[in-house]
């Protein structure tokens, strides 16, 4: 045996270490403590979360809040999978451009995106993305009984499939819904709508400008993802349907009947300023207590609950949309889904299946959502057991009455897949009927011509 003589360097450096051990070892020791403890929910998956250490990915979100929190906690997906993730930040206006067009230039630059999810059937026809089917069903790189795909909403599951394969993994989502005064209302003796007519009656009986309080507003500003947003929901509750005997269609009897009560309560009922409002200009002016009721997103109650700008907090309650003639209520079925960029080469893809896992996974949406350390809390968790969780509704409650039954029973049975034209034509035709309805509201056209116009521009788009 050879024994060891330490020589003076030996001390030193030992001795060195000793002390640096002795005065920073307990705060190194609590940090690694408290990282193992980050990780071990994540750990507990039956899957090798380093299997693309090295790999640098770059993520594409619009600057929200809802992204903001996961963005704070990469640091985390770092530490547990070796992988880098870069978030590049783009307006919501250019998000969709910029990714289709990295998605048709096959550079990669994007390894995935905040998807809309009127895209994926111009995705899947193109085979810009991949199915993330072959990524749910690989035992290597998902854990079934972990991950519990069967959580996520299924109504944004849904929205997010083309011909039943998923294309996108939801993240964050919403559901419309009215919001209203609740003093007024009750000042009033009303009941939140139940049908469409109830809520015209509802505005006109709220409706005194010389008070500077209008009855009602919806979105009015022309956009794909802004007037035809609410018109969907509203076509389908008259009864509409995008794809009558095969062929898209945007005109007739119950077009007309749903853009005309759009007008009407826009034109009688809201502020004239409305007519180029987006969402959260609608929001601003129900916090500052000058509309009495909107229809939009649930996730909206958070603009409408700030402390810091809100008059109306304590006074807000939440119903469900109202009736239309076809008996039907009809949401929104939006969220913002993360897809796999199909130019990426295998290992990268890896690396952003497990990315796009992590964040899509119930531990996270927990922690970026009523666990979130931050201020803003997100409302639009994927997963239908977070929105069962005590600790979420507590939160969500504060928002204001009805908040959290009216958004479930929303998400539970007023989704309808179908609620905007699935097909790949979307982009274009959904920036047509944003004109039309822009053209019906200003009084340019009336609503017949503005709509048989829209099916005249269509009808060469879906010829190819």
């Amino acid at each position: 045996m050879t024994s060891f003589k330490p020589t003076r360097r030996t001390l030193l450096k030992t001795g060195t270490a000793a002390a640096a051990l002795a005065t920073f070892g307990p705060a190194v020791l609590r940090r690694a403590a408290a990282q193992d403890a980050d990780l071990a929910p994540y750990k507990s998956a039956s899957i090798d979360w380093q299997q693309a250490s090295g790999e640098t990915i770059t993520v594409a979100v619009i600057p929200a809040s809802y992204f903001e929190n996961l963005i704070a906690l990469a640091p985390q997906f770092k530490a547990l999978s070796g992988i880098d993730v870069r978030f590049e930040k783009i307006p919501p206006a250019q998000i969709r451009q910029k990714s289709v067009i990295d998605l048709t230039s096959k550079t990669g630059t994007y390894a995935t995106h905040a998807a809309d999810p009127m895209y994926y059937a111009l995705y899947a026809a193109n085979k810009w993305v991949e199915p993330l089917d072959a990524y749910l069903s690989d035992k290597s790189l998902t854990d079934s009984s972990w991950f519990k795909f069967d959580d996520i909403i299924p109504a944004w599951r849904s929205a997010n499939g083309i011909d039943g394969k998923l294309y996108g993994m939801p993240y964050d989502g919403e559901v419309t819904i009215q919001v209203y005064r609740k003093d007024l209302y009750d000042a009033r003796g009303l009941k939140p709508a139940d049908t469409l007519e109830a809520y015209m009656s509802n505005a006109a009986a709220l409706n005194t400008p010389n008070d500077r309080v209008w009855g009602a507003a919806l979105r009015g500003v022309a956009g794909a993802g802004q007037n035809m947003y609410i018109y969907p929901s509203i076509f389908r509750e008259f009864g509409g349907d995008w794809m009558k005997g095969g062929k898209l269609t945007v005109n007739g009897p119950e077009a007309e009947a749903a853009l005309a009560w759009y007008v009407d309560i826009m034109r009688k009922y809201a502020p004239t300023a409305a007519a180029n409002w987006n969402w959260p200009d609608i929001a601003d002016a129900f916090s500052q207590g000058t509309v009495a009721s909107y229809i939009d997103a649930h996730s909206s109650a958070s603009v409408i609950n700030n402390a810091e700008k809100s008059k109306v907090i304590g006074k807000i309650a939440y119903a469900r949309w109202p009736k239309g003639p076809s008996g039907k209520r009809t949401t929104s079925i939006w969220n913002w889904g993360f897809p796999i960029n199909a130019a990426l080469p295998e290992k990268r893809r890896k690396a952003t299946w497990l990315f796009i896992q992590w964040a899509a996974s119930a531990e996270t949406q927990a922690r970026t959502a009523h666990r979130f350390a931050g201020l803003t809390k997100r409302s639009g968790v994927n997963r239908t057991s977070i929105w069962r969780d005590p600790d979420y509704i507590k939160l969500m409650n504060g928002f204001g009455e009805n908040f959290v039954e009216a958004a479930m029973q929303a998400l539970q049975d007023d989704t309808d897949v179908d609620w905007r034209p699935r097909v790949p034509q979307w982009p274009a035709i959904g920036d047509t009927m944003a004109t039309a309805i822009q053209s019906a509201l200003s009084g340019q056209a009336t609503v017949k011509a503005a709509l048989d116009d829209a099916q005249r521009r269509i009808e060469p788009m879906m010829r190819g």
